[in-house]
């Protein structure tokens, strides 16, 4: 498949170095991604594309990835717009087209495949090239990093457990991420990443068993020397890790805090 990659020019704290978005050219041209509608971002995808995308794709509406939908539709206002709904999270002045799973959107290299993958935000999807066996993932997967699973904003640990199941299930050979290098061996990170999070759970559960109660006491304890700007991130994956074993009747929310269930 090809593909050009482009920088949104918006590294940060939350984002690391950035967001990555994707453009696959021809006469219907796709961008994968909105960005933040950063000038730099804008020109080198106009120069690319010098009518604009024909379509935009986003992969979920969390801020880094939807908040340049209006700044590009100014410059490309033929362009369709396209994410998976999440009530509350359209910008209203987006005429948002609905993706659904098993939608195919055409491109000059051949159909793009939506699948739907919620877990990292309910409205997460990832876009499947069957050809090239290459799949667009934006916050599905992250080389060298684990991805948040934000419980307190929609995150569900066991749905993105799931979902990392469903890619695995495409045998992908490569994968863009938004965030990130180009995963050349796919299988092998998200066969890391279920290890991470049983050994994560674990941790959880054994903390719970000395005595911690709190998400916050739990994260003190299980992340030491933690960089302070990751401590809500971490906060996060604890309270995303006690909503599963909730869910699942090994833990439970008391009037003390969090405890294993008896």
């Amino acid at each position: 498949m090809n593909v050009v990659t482009l920088h949104a020019a918006n590294p940060g704290p939350m984002t690391g170095t950035g967001n990555w978005t994707y453009l696959i050219p021809g006469p219907a041209s796709v961008l994968v991604d909105a960005g933040v509608g950063h000038p730099s971002h804008l020109d080198a995808l106009f120069a690319q594309a010098p009518l604009g995308p024909a379509s935009v794709v986003v992969t979920h509406a969390h801020p880094d990835h939807a908040s340049g939908a209006p700044a590009l539709r100014k410059r490309a206002p033929r362009a369709r717009f396209l994410k998976y709904p999440w009530p509350g999270y359209d910008a209203a002045d987006v005429p948002w087209e609905p993706l659904v799973d098993g939608l195919e959107i055409p491109t000059a290299d051949g159909p793009l495949l939506v699948v739907h993958t919620p877990g990292h935000s309910p409205d997460h999807v990832i876009l499947w090239h069957a050809e090239s066996r290459t799949a667009v993932t934006g916050d599905l997967l992250v080389r060298g990093s684990t991805v948040v699973i934000p419980a307190s904003h929609g995150g569900v640990l066991a749905d993105y457990l799931r979902s990392l199941r469903r890619l695995a299930a495409l045998g992908p050979a490569r994968a863009l991420p938004a965030h990130g290098p180009v995963i050349d061996d796919p299988l092998a990170l998200i066969a890391h990443y279920q290890r991470h999070r049983l050994e994560r759970e674990q941790q959880i559960v054994a903390a719970l068993s000395a005595g911690a109660a709190s998400v916050t006491g739990l994260t003190a304890r299980i992340y030491r020397d933690l960089n302070p700007v990751l401590v809500p991130q971490a906060h996060e994956s604890v309270l995303a890790h006690l909503m599963k074993l909730d869910a699942e009747g090994v833990a439970e929310r008391g009037p003390e805090g969090w405890r294993l269930r008896d």
